[in-house]
């Protein structure tokens, strides 16, 4: 690999980008002097009051290291270990947490459903509840949204409320997975409420780390009942960080200036940029829609190779087998038109 391929903006994922601006100034500042521990000091309670106000609700704001601590704890927060947890076949919670939102919550099953590009329907969540209700089941208890979905898709609002009602008549909670919320939110043009308490979400983890900070998904309960001895949950999970303020002050640093939402609308812009100059190559699939921040392929198999030999990088393991293109807070126009170009001769010359 040439040094230039080493050093490129890649497209497998956005954790590959580094830490914006703000959210590392934020750190700095917070770097300074002395401030107490485990969540006791002034930026973790800036940050909370800044959801807050971000969501326009009386919120209970938690902040752990990462979106797999953030989903399986809040999760195991509205099970007991004979429930079931409902979500889609592709969704992170199944495919990428190796097993932690089963062992967070002592043994809770989950229960994965088919849908359309990525999303589930109120008709497959109460499907999965009536066909059985026996004792030797595990009893259905919460819905787990991706929002963005895995393969790149977005829950419109009415989406959501469809899937609350149906949820509400058969009691269960509602958790969303919000990796991606902040890409969610800039595709939907909404306000940050209307795709979660006000659509029945019931438990939020809002990550950042795809944002643009170093680490960090806050955890944000909308019903506060549920957040019940949550901090002893994450203490005992070791996600209570003794220097809480590395991991509030980003959260600061990104939604006092709405950095957050400048973020995601720039990483869509770019795999809009990046859709439009590949759709149509010769050989090349467009998968799903394009939404949010993502971009996914069929590629033929020489031509996948061939981007490889180039020096590009991109994961082909999500969203069944296409090659998946994240799009980043720090992602140029000039690098999503070298990747099109690279494509385009490879595409081409096979086509030939």
């Amino acid at each position: 690999m040439t040094a230039t391929a080493e050093e490129r903006r890649q497209f497998a994922s956005d954790n590959y980008a580094g830490i914006c601006p703000e959210a590392w100034a934020a750190m700095a500042e917070a770097n300074a002097g002395h401030a107490p521990g485990y969540g006791d000091d002034a930026w973790t309670a800036r940050a909370a009051d800044l959801l807050r106000d971000l969501f326009e609700t009386d919120c209970e704001v938690f902040f752990v290291f990462n979106g797999t601590a953030a989903n399986s704890l809040a999760l195991a927060s509205l099970c007991q270990s004979y429930h079931s947890i409902l979500c889609h076949e592709t969704a992170h919670v199944e495919t990428d947490e190796c097993g932690a939102p089963e062992f967070f919550s002592n043994g809770t099953k989950v229960l994965t459903l088919a849908g359309k590009d990525g999303k589930i329907d109120p008709a497959g969540v109460e499907w999965m509840v009536r066909r059985r209700a026996d004792i030797h089941y595990p009893k259905p208890r919460a819905v787990s949204v991706t929002q963005a979905t895995e393969l790149g898709t977005v829950y419109a609002p009415d989406e959501l409320k469809a899937i609350w009602a149906k949820a509400k008549s058969l009691d269960l909670r509602v958790h969303m997975d919000g990796a991606r919320f902040a890409n969610a939110v800039a595709s939907l043009g909404c306000a940050p409420k209307e795709i979660t308490w006000q659509a029945g979400v019931d438990v939020l983890c809002f990550g950042g780390t795809k944002n643009g900070m170093a680490v960090g998904d806050a955890v944000v309960f909308f019903d506060r009942a549920l957040a019940r001895e949550f901090d002893y949950r994450c203490k005992q999970a070791g996600q209570l960080a003794s220097k809480m303020r590395y991991l509030a002050a980003p959260w600061v640093g990104m939604l006092a200036g709405g950095a957050w939402l400048r973020n995601a609308r720039h990483a869509n812009a770019m795999a809009a940029r990046l859709h439009g100059r590949v759709e149509g190559l010769p050989g090349v699939k467009v998968l799903y829609p394009r939404q949010a921040n993502s971009v996914f392929l069929e590629l033929p198999p020489a031509v996948r190779e061939g981007m490889r030999a180039r020096g590009w990088r991109f994961y082909d393991f999500i969203g069944w087998g296409g090659a998946r293109l994240m799009c980043s807070w720090d992602t140029t126009e000039a690098d999503v038109d070298a990747f099109a170009r690279d494509l385009g001769e490879l595409a081409r010359a096979q086509a030939a």
